[in-house]
């Protein structure tokens, strides 16, 4: 058996984006990764507060509300066996759990402007948690350390199906409504005398 994960980067529009993106010379500067196909479990390392981008850690986002609403996106997907993906959700429940424990790690992303390999414990930018939770369960996919790994990496690596590029909200909407439509789908079909019957 296998599941899906998926890459989500983002253009947020934020002071930090714009700034990372001075250095990284890339438009799509914030990384997160999601469990499902409608990103309803979203995580990365960023803002805890919407208008404050000095205060971070471990988040889980909402992709429909706060700074994506107007962000524009490039998603990929991944196949992973059911192990490597309970692995994966273990390890951000963890985070989650502990959450107050964990820091957004601004001094590391000097430390990649400056080409220094820094690492710091509790301490994640939203790429580096990305790369890390993927090494963590056992995907070796770049030739970096998760702490050099920028979101644009991603879009580098053939291993990742290219799902979506455009209007995160477009993506978001049209996805929900699918899954919505086979709900109600499945639900008129199990009131019908020979869905009963199976």
């Amino acid at each position: 058996m296998s599941k899906t994960i998926y890459i989500v980067l983002t253009d947020t529009g934020t002071l930090l984006s714009k700034a990372i993106g001075m250095y990284t010379r890339e438009d799509l500067n914030h990384a997160s990764i999601a469990f499902d196909e409608a990103l309803t479990e979203m995580y990365s390392f960023g803002r805890k507060q919407r208008h404050n981008p000095f205060v971070g850690g471990f988040v889980k986002e909402n992709a429909t509300g706060g700074i994506f609403k107007d962000a524009s996106c490039a998603i990929f997907s991944y196949v992973v066996s059911d192990d490597v993906y309970e692995r994966m959700q273990n390890r951000v429940r963890h985070i989650e759990a502990n959450k107050e424990q964990y820091r957004y790690n601004f001094i590391g992303l000097f430390a990649v402007a400056l080409n220094k390999n820094l690492e710091r414990h509790h301490a994640y930018f939203c790429s580096q948690f990305v790369a890390t939770l993927l090494n963590e369960s056992g995907i070796d996919v770049f030739n970096v350390t998760p702490n050099f790994v920028q979101p644009h990496h991603f879009t580098q690596l053939t291993c990742m199906h290219t799902v979506y590029e455009g209007d995160l909200q477009i993506y978001v909407k049209n996805v929900r409504e699918e899954e919505a439509d086979i709900v109600e789908r499945l639900s008129m079909w199990r009131h019908l005398p020979f869905g009963k019957m199976a």
